[in-house]
């Protein structure tokens, strides 16, 4: 039997395991430790003096029962209240309110699979063991909150890379921050645009046929325009560590730009320490970065085309041939890129995404890692045929090529 005194006054008993209305030849003595917790103060008071309960009845053997051992204090709840808040544990509205680099009390599951939270101190002496020093973002999350051993480890481990990786950990966050969510994210930016560099000439030449060399500007402007899209998918949906607080900044695109970050990097992203999402945020992520392909894809056709019909323009001024197509019109071009990302490949990088969380958190993946770089080689390399050949329908159903 216990008894918690609650701020409101009062206290509880818990039923022992056997009820005293059970003892007819004999009476009860129940023992218990009072335990007294004020608000103000969040102190525990432990009385040194039992409370005793006895039932007697005629020749009554009497039997005391202390249930003080094993006894687990109740633990406090920050908010002073009886709710769970959510769920006590992650800030409500996702991904907005911190980040599973800092503290994200995600449960034994997270410890084990992101380490324990190190603490400033301790960040400080293994950063000067290792000749580093922490960005600006990283020192102040460590102050606040302390960083998780695996955030903690891959920063110390990429920073000093060889090469321009290390200077690009140190000095670019948004690759940094890609780089600790996902350690093979350049490996899938590398994978995405040697394959679709391959698939799109493949692609091109099959749809074409022998009209190829005659629309060789198209093709170079297609491949062009590909390869700074290809960065760009990957790097848009990248999961990617959410480091200390989120500040808000005053006025529309301050608040937009806080509902935004609280948004999934993907509509499948894995859910971190600290980070929830629900299924609303989900689907609005796939609208979100919907409209941000189509801006990207927009941009990119106005360049990439813009280039092609500088060359095709140039190369007719000098000779001119029977076999030449008309230029392509450069906003109506545009126009295609930025439907085709927004619709086509923001459907299908979603899709391959989430199949690739399912792949990377796979036992057999966890044991053997080439074969998460394996999946990832072939799902894009049919997906970039796909893609690659559908682009050339719809250029050709829409009348620009």
């Amino acid at each position: 039997m216990s008894s918690v005194c609650s701020p409101g006054g009062g206290f509880t008993v818990a039923k022992p395991h056997n009820s005293l209305h059970q003892y007819t030849s004999r009476s009860a003595v129940v023992e218990f430790t009072i335990f007294a917790r004020f608000g103000p103060l969040n102190q525990r008071i432990r009385h040194g003096k039992l409370l005793r309960i006895q039932c007697s009845e005629p020749e009554a053997v009497t039997e005391t029962i202390h249930l003080s051992e094993n006894f687990e204090e109740p633990k406090l709840d920050n908010n002073g209240g009886g709710g769970d808040g959510g769920n006590g544990r992650f800030p409500l509205g996702g991904g907005g309110n911190g980040g599973w680099g800092g503290e994200g009390d995600g449960g034994d599951g997270d410890e084990e699979e992101f380490g324990p939270i190190i603490k400033y101190d301790e960040i400080l002496i293994e950063a000067e063991r290792r000749g580093a020093v922490l960005p600006a973002d990283m020192l102040e999350a460590a102050k606040a909150t302390g960083l998780r051993s695996l955030i903690l480890t891959r920063y110390l481990d990429f920073q000093g890379s060889a090469g321009p990786l290390g200077f690009l950990m140190r000095y670019c966050p948004m690759l940094r921050n890609r780089m600790l969510a996902d350690p093979s994210f350049l490996f899938k930016v590398g994978t995405e645009v040697v394959i679709d560099s391959c698939c799109a000439t493949f692609a091109e030449v099959k749809k074409r046929g022998k009209d190829f060399w005659a629309e060789f500007e198209l093709y170079a402007a297609d491949l062009l325009v590909g390869i700074v899209v290809d960065i760009a998918l990957v790097g848009m949906l990248a999961p990617y560590a959410r480091i200390g607080k989120q500040s808000v900044s005053s006025g529309f695109l301050g608040r937009l730009n806080h509902v935004c970050g609280a948004l999934p990097s993907s509509v499948f992203e894995a859910e971190r320490p600290g980070i929830r999402f629900s299924l609303q945020q989900r689907i609005a992520t796939y609208f979100y970065k919907g409209v941000l392909y189509g801006s990207v894809g927009f941009g990119c056709g106005l360049i990439g085309q813009g280039i092609a019909n500088t060359i095709m323009t140039a190369k007719r001024s000098i000779t001119k041939s029977e076999e030449d197509i008309p230029v392509p019109p450069l906003v109506k071009s545009a126009a295609l890129w930025g439907v085709f990302l927004a619709v086509s490949s923001n459907t299908r990088y979603q899709v391959i995404n989430g199949l690739e969380r399912l792949v990377e958190a796979s036992p057999l993946a966890k044991q053997i890692p080439p074969v998460a770089m394996a999946f990832t080689v072939g799902v894009r390399f049919a997906n970039n045929i796909y893609g690659g050949m559908q682009f050339v329908d719809w250029a050709k159903w829409s009348g620009v090529q």
